[in-house]
This record gives structure tokens, sequence and C-alpha cells, in this order.
């Protein structure tokens, strides 16, 4: 392996797609308090779930949505062109289990929505928004969906994996390849821009939820944002501490090396908190 070795960072995708549909929101002045309805109107008719739904409880994993749409749905949705289209309509047509915004639950079908969303402001493909938004400007030469040709394997203990590839109707939630060097440049672009930062940190759950968390991260007691990523054969997590301009990130070719992970993370960023936060990334829903 090198410092620009490519592995699969699997949820901390979300990383990605939160950052670019919350400054693509933000520079057409868009609320993120809009409902996304009014953004996805093409959804209309098969929409069942509370039109009050918005961008911002997407995001925070506020939705209330009924968690329905696994990977068994979205595997007919194949690869085409719409394919994230029709997984976010099916996203929709279950309704929802409870009234939004109160109570935090980790469900991917947020970010399908969330992906959808960004395309339609974007009038092209998720893939491209991303692209023209963040992965070009932010020069994250070495993040894609495409594995790249020194691809690192992935492992099972001592059983090496083949090579999958990943739905597109699922990308927005766990899709990207990427390497230590691009996964600090993003952390370092959200620290430079701070009003994007505020945004995605002030908490948007309640004294009852089981964590604290904004857009996209988990929230730690001394301000830290923290999250894992988990895929067959894959394991990272990153892990900012904004009052401190500090960001750090693991990534492993191991499924079974989250813990050790969370350890190092945690241990890196314990003299500047005084916080031992290695069972709270471990445990993180992703």
């Amino acid at each position: 392996m090198s410092p620009d070795s490519c592995f699969r960072i699997a949820s901390l995708t979300k990383v990605f797609t939160c950052t670019t549909l919350v400054k693509t929101m933000r520079d057409n002045s868009i609320p993120l308090g809009t409902p996304v309805i009014e953004l996805l109107p093409y959804l209309a008719p098969d929409w069942r779930a509370d039109v009050r739904l918005t961008v911002e409880h997407i995001l925070g994993q506020v939705s209330g949505l009924r968690e329905s749409v696994d990977s068994t749905a979205l595997a007919p949705l194949g690869d085409g062109p719409h394919a994230l289209q029709e997984a976010a309509q099916l996203v929709v047509g279950t309704g929802n289990e409870r009234e939004p915004g109160t109570r935090w639950s980790y469900y991917n079908g947020n970010y399908i929505l969330a992906g959808a969303v960004l395309a339609a402001l974007s009038g092209t493909s998720y893939e491209r928004a991303l692209e023209k938004t963040l992965l070009g400007p932010w020069n994250l030469s070495r993040t894609s969906f495409d594995a790249p040709c020194d691809a690192t394997t992935g492992w099972d203990g001592p059983t090496e994996l083949q090579l999958l590839g990943y739905p597109r109707s699922r990308r927005p939630s766990g899709g990207l390849w990427s390497s230590v060097p691009d996964l600090l440049a993003v952390g370092e672009g959200l620290l430079a821009d701070r009003a994007l930062l505020d945004d995605i940190r002030r908490p948007r759950t309640t004294p009852d939820d089981p964590m604290v968390y904004g857009l996209g991260w988990a929230l730690g007691p001394s301000g830290q944002m923290y999250l894992n990523g988990r895929l067959p054969g894959y394991r990272a997590a990153m892990l900012l501490v904004p009052d401190k301009d500090y960001v750090s990130v693991v990534v492993t070719n191991q499924q079974h090396a989250l813990p050790a992970t969370a350890r190092v993370l945690s241990d890196m960023q314990q003299s500047l908190t005084n916080d031992d936060l290695a069972t709270a990334i471990d445990r993180f829903a992703a």
C-alpha cells in the first residue's frame, strides 16, 4: 500500500453527498427546510410519505420514513441512467412510520432521496453533480465510483474477497472509492468553510434520541464529528474536531478492523478533548 492507495469507503460516501447537497442548496439560496416533494415534483404521483418531509430531515436521518427499501428491493433496478430516480420513487412510496423530525433512525433510503435531490437541483446525474461541485473543485483526484486499476483488495480475516460492483441506485449512501489524502482534503475543506460546516454540524436530534446527530455526522460531547463505513472486506472511519482545526481518518481492507480503527481515531483526538470515543465510533450505525 501507499499513501494514495484507494479503498471502498462505504458510508463515508454520505459525507460527500451531504456536503455537496448542502453547498448546492446554499449556492442556489434554497433553505434546507424546503420540502423534498417541491424539489422532486416528478415523484408526486407515487408520493406516500409525509409531505412535510424536508431535505434537513433526510440528511439528519430524522425523516420518519418506513425503512422497507433495502438492497433486495433495489436490485431489480439495475444500473441504468434512471436507477437512482426509480429508487427514490420506491423510498417515498412506502410512506412514513412516524412524523418527520421526531425520531432519529439510520436509513440509507434517506440518502437515496438526497442523491435524487442533488441530481434534480443540478440538472444532471448525481455522479456528475458530485464531480462538478465537490470532487473537481476540491481536487479529489483519487475519489470515484469506478474502482481504480490499483484498487486495494478487501479481506475477511485470511480470505481474499472478490471485487464486486456497487449498485447505482445506492451510490449516494455508500458507493465511493477514495484515499486518505482525499478524505483529509474533504475534512480540511469543511474546516475552511465555517458557514457550510456550521450548517452541517448543528444537531438535528432530540434529547430522547440514541445519539446526537447533525447532517451526515454523529456529534461527540466536545463537538467532535465522526462516522464509520462498512462493506465486505473494508472498514473506514473519520473524525473532525472543528474547534481544534483537526481531521483524521483511517481506512482498512479488513472487515474485522473497525474496533481497532475506532481506538486509533479516539486515541489520536483524546489529548485535544479528554473524551474516549472508541466505543461510540465503533458502534455508529453505518
